[in-house]
């Protein structure tokens, strides 16, 4: 029986469940909308760690705090900081041997990685690792395309050097396909780029 108010309107109790809308297939990629790169590559990382597969941590920030005010006796508040020497690159760590260091960026152009987003420390950082024959990278999110690829340093400084002899001043999109290689992203590790490492080693040592 339906119940209905004096205006003709139907009656529905307060306690009615609400309907449910499923949908078979679910993208796994939904959850993910809305996070940075870097909580996509943290999450990744602790993945690796607890099955032992990789020790990948982020780096701290060097910070120099020069004041601080105390508004309560159980809380501190930060009012000035400092970076005290500039940043290499986000994560570092240990993978089957190799030393791994890289950096991770986004970009929302659909064409191009602007190369403004990399620091000249940086690039100085990432040639010392080589030297060292450790491995090294940039990790590019086209956010607007949702894809992401492994630039191998050998192609970032190519591109960086080219710049300074007064080259283009980003890598194209069509590099990335050609000259890296794009991770695809899935569900649990989200970004899983030591799987890309491997194929990279590979293809340098086999």
């Amino acid at each position: 029986m339906m119940l209905k108010y004096p205006n003709g309107k139907p009656y529905k109790p307060k306690n009615e469940a609400p309907k449910i809308r499923t949908k078979k297939n679910k993208d796994f990629s939904y959850s993910n909308r809305g996070k940075t790169l870097e909580e996509e590559i943290n999450e990744t990382n602790a993945y690796y760690l607890s099955r032992q597969i990789a020790i990948i941590h982020k780096k701290p920030v060097p910070i120099q705090i020069v004041k601080v005010e105390y508004p309560k006796r159980s809380a501190a508040v930060i009012r000035e900081a400092y970076f005290r020497t500039p940043s290499t690159t986000d994560y570092n760590g240990v993978w089957n041997g190799y030393y791994i260091d890289f950096e991770a960026k986004e970009t929302e152009s659909t064409s191009s990685f602007p190369l403004k987003n990399v620091h000249e420390h940086q690039i100085t950082h990432m040639k010392n690792v080589v030297n060292q024959q450790g491995i090294t990278f940039t990790i590019v999110r086209f956010s607007k395309l949702n894809r992401y690829f492994l630039l191998p340093f050998s192609v970032l400084y190519e591109a960086w050097c080219n710049m300074k002899e007064g080259g283009r001043k980003s890598i194209p999109i069509e590099t990335f396909e050609t000259k890296s290689y794009e991770i695809i992203p899935g569900y649990n590790p989200r970004i899983d780029y030591i799987s890309i490492i491997k194929n990279y080693i590979c293809n340098k040592e086999c």
